[in-house]
């Protein structure tokens, strides 16, 4: 070999490959798929636009040109030379001691390991999932997993990082982002700390110069399959400059925000644990002896600690520093809500502490409305109830809000949104602490009265002589449809009812008095929602207190129909139907008379009491008729026909139903469409009951699946409830027990706006031999 030979420098990778390819005959498309390696990555390589890769990719490639033993060390000597000399992060595992006692969140850990890939194998750098196809270049995966503070982020990223090392042999680091400081680290730093960590000398970095590190940092990464945990994110711009843009590492950034300006990121929103994992981490902490001494008392703990693993965590190291305390003692210490977060610390970690990390990032306006939010007495909020709360415009309020929401203080969906009940009580305390005792009470007060109004307006869509809100009304909210009417007051309902009771204590009868007014036939729609007697209870009360008898006598008898009806206690309404009677026979009112007969003759007859349920419903329809009262009617006519099939009279009270349905007919918009609905699905199923006595099923099956599906169109859940129990046994009887199964397993399905009662028996049916 002459000097000049051995002093010639290799050639560079990229020409040297494309020379060895042409000379084999052979295109990129070939190669790529001789070799694994993509025919995106084979180009980037021969232009130069790519750092010469590792050696397995080099094998790869060797072996789909099939080179010989002298050529191949000729491509690797190419490789070699054309890296970036002694960045090597072979081994580098820059991780804090973890946590040993990890528990659930088993669906996100299988997610993360499905986003990582399978583990990487020796020359399989570069290779595409499926064998013959056009490869695909390796693409970095970022995750941001994101949530709540407290939630376990940091604990679920070390947990998976720990998992997933073995399939990212070139590195695993960790960097803490600090996103919480008031100083957090430049991306620049911290692309510093990386381009060390994998060993790039001092003197290649000042030789660079700073305005390269991101250049070399990206090249560093590019060719390598790596693990980095971005820990504690402050915010976008942050993370961004340290998102490698090519190569197969696997980036996890942990943040309390939702980092929503990110592009091209896997989304993982982390919650409370669920109740059953709650109790198993503090059993974990506790031991097991004393989480078998109490379970409730267990799950009364974690329940308090609103399912936070970083709340659990606490209490979980409170009692195991304290030895002598029961965990009932220290679920008795957390029920009193004015010194549950005090409780929730230990040594120098203390769940109001990483509260106010993310509190104090907040704008003043959004601070304030985190603050208020805390005066919202249901479980979630809308963003017209929030803008009560600060005097904002809704549109204002819900900018606010998303700021709360991406701010990780706030849960949100189907536009509503929710503070969890510790960062509730967090709130609660910033209030007393920041809001002035008037400006307070103002706000409550106001958020109210704004529910109550609303809740009159929406509530007399269903009201005969009411209907669509009048054109002068001006509310911030749609309520456009009876349906939207229904949508509001159901979403709204433990906020309104919270601003009904509190207007009962403070003695605003009148007020009280006019909602209960406003909803009475909207309670038909909604009718096992579980709280129309603390509604009409409370009017009943506040009827009194104003010594109106007509008042007294209408809502003495609404509380009647929900003790009846809504909590099925029939002999417990009877007392109230009775003094509604006195009441409206003092006021001289025929139809709250019918009104009170009505409601006593249903009662006796859920109770078997024949004679005296036959006297009332007499004195119900005669005094319903002598006021031209048409739905009083009509319900008095279905309670005679309920009357008539008892004494199996068959074919008379199928007569009183078909009438009932006639007049229905006639009356047209006379009668609500709503409460023509209600009236007629009860008809069509009394019917359907009726020709089932008779033993004429098909007649039966037809009506009763009428009634189901117009209770169904309606949105009615109890009422089909109720009818779907008397298809399904209806169903048995004719031997069609397929279809009775089916009907009641529909029944089974509705959730908790049925009929509780109605419910059970079908889960009863189900579980009947007899029933197939």
């Amino acid at each position: 070999m002459s000097v000049r030979e051995a002093a010639a420098p290799e050639a560079a990778f990229g020409p040297l490959l494309r020379e060895m390819r042409l000379g084999k005959s052979l295109t990129m498309e070939a190669l790529a798929e001789a070799s694994g390696v993509s025919v995106r990555g084979i180009g980037d390589l021969e232009r130069g636009r790519r750092a010469a890769p590792q050696r397995r990719t080099v094998a790869a490639l060797a072996d789909g040109l099939g080179l010989d033993d002298a050529e191949r060390e000729r491509l690797l000597a190419a490789a070699r030379a054309g890296r970036t000399p002694g960045y090597s992060p072979l081994g580098v595992r820059s991780f804090p001691r973890g946590i040993d006692d990890f528990v659930g969140r088993v669906d996100e850990l299988t997610r993360l390991e499905a986003l990582a890939g399978p583990p990487a194998r020796d020359g399989a750098e570069d290779r595409a999932p499926g064998a013959g196809d056009a490869a695909t270049e390796p693409q970095p995966v970022v995750v941001a997993i994101h949530g709540p503070p407290g939630t376990g982020k940091t604990t679920l990223a070390l947990r998976a990082a720990r998992r997933l090392a073995d399939r990212f042999p070139d590195g695993q680091l960790m960097l803490d982002l600090r996103g919480t400081d008031d100083s957090p680290p430049a991306p620049s730093e911290l692309m510093v700390r990386v381009l060390k960590a994998v060993g790039v000398p001092d003197r290649d970095l000042a030789k660079a110069g700073a305005q390269a590190h991101s250049a070399l940092y990206r090249q560093v990464l590019a060719d390598r399959r790596c693990l980095l945990v971005l820990d504690d994110a402050r915010d976008e711009t942050q993370v961004r400059p340290l998102l490698p843009g090519s190569g197969g590492t696997l980036v996890l950034v942990t943040s309390r925000r939702m980092l929503t300006g990110l592009d091209d990121v896997h989304r993982l929103t982390l919650g409370p644990l669920e109740p059953a994992e709650s109790a198993a981490f503090l059993a974990s902490l506790v031991g097991a002896d004393r989480a078998a001494a109490g379970p409730p008392a267990l799950e009364e703990v974690a329940r308090l600690c609103a399912h936070l693993p970083l709340a659990l965590r606490v209490a979980g190291n409170w009692l195991a520093t304290r030895t002598g305390w029961s965990v009932r003692r220290l679920a008795d210490r957390l029920a009193g809500e004015e010194r549950r977060l005090d409780t929730l610390s230990a040594g120098d970690v203390r769940v109001a502490g990483a509260f106010y990390l993310s509190y104090r990032q907040l704008t003043p306006t959004a601070a304030r409305l985190f603050r208020r939010l805390s005066l919202v007495p249901g479980p979630d909020v809308s963003a017209a109830c929030a803008a009560r709360l600060t005097g904002q415009d809704p549109y204002d309020a819900e900018d606010a809000l998303e700021e709360l929401v991406e701010a990780g203080l706030l849960g949100g969906s189907d536009d509503r949104y929710r503070l969890h009940d510790l960062l509730c009580l967090y709130g609660r305390d910033r209030l007393l602490a920041e809001d002035g005792e008037a400006d307070i009470d103002r706000a409550r007060r106001s958020v109210y009265r704004w529910l109550l109004e609303t809740a009159v307006v929406a509530g007399r869509w269903y009201e005969p002589g009411h209907g669509a809100p009048p054109p002068s009304w001006r509310g911030a909210v749609d309520l456009s449809s009876a349906e939207r009417a229904r949508d509001w007051l159901q979403a709204e309902s433990a906020n309104w009812l919270a601003a009904l009771h509190a207007a009962a204590a403070d003695g605003d009868h009148t007020t009280v008095v006019e909602v209960a007014e406003a909803l009475h036939w909207f309670s038909d729609q909604w009718m096992f929602w579980g709280h129309w007697p603390e509604v009409f209870g409370a009017s009943a009360r506040s009827a009194e207190a104003l010594g109106d008898p007509l008042l007294e006598a209408t809502h003495l008898n609404y509380y009647a129909w929900a003790l009846l009806l809504c909590e099925g206690r029939p002999r417990d309404s009877l007392p109230y139907s009775a003094r509604g009677l006195a009441a409206a026979e003092r006021a001289g009112d025929l139809a709250q008379q019918a009104w009170a007969h009505l409601y006593a003759a249903w009662a006796h007859h859920l109770l078997g009491e024949t004679d005296r349920f036959a006297g009332h419903t007499t004195d119900a329809l005669a005094l319903f008729q002598a006021a031209g009262d048409l739905h009083g009617t009509l319900q008095a006519l279905a309670a005679w026909s309920w009357q008539l099939r008892g004494a199996g009279r068959h074919e008379e009270a199928i007569e009183v139903n078909r009438q009932i349905l006639t007049r229905l007919d006639e009356a047209g918009d006379g009668v609500e469409p709503h409460i023509a609905a209600f009236t007629r699905v009860t008809a069509l199923a009394e019917v359907g009951v009726c020709y089932s006595r008779l033993g004429r099923w098909d007649e039966a099956v037809e009506h009763l699946r009428a009634s189901v599906e117009l209770s169904r169109k309606e949105g009615n859940v109890g009422l089909e409830s109720r009818y779907l129990l008397s298809l399904g046994d209806v169903l048995r009887q004719a031997g069609r027990t397929a279809e009775a199964r089916d009907a009641y397993a529909r029944c089974v399905a509705l959730g908790p706006d049925a009929d509780a009662r109605r419910i059970a028996a079908a889960r009863a049916r189900l579980a009947d031999p007899d029933t197939g």
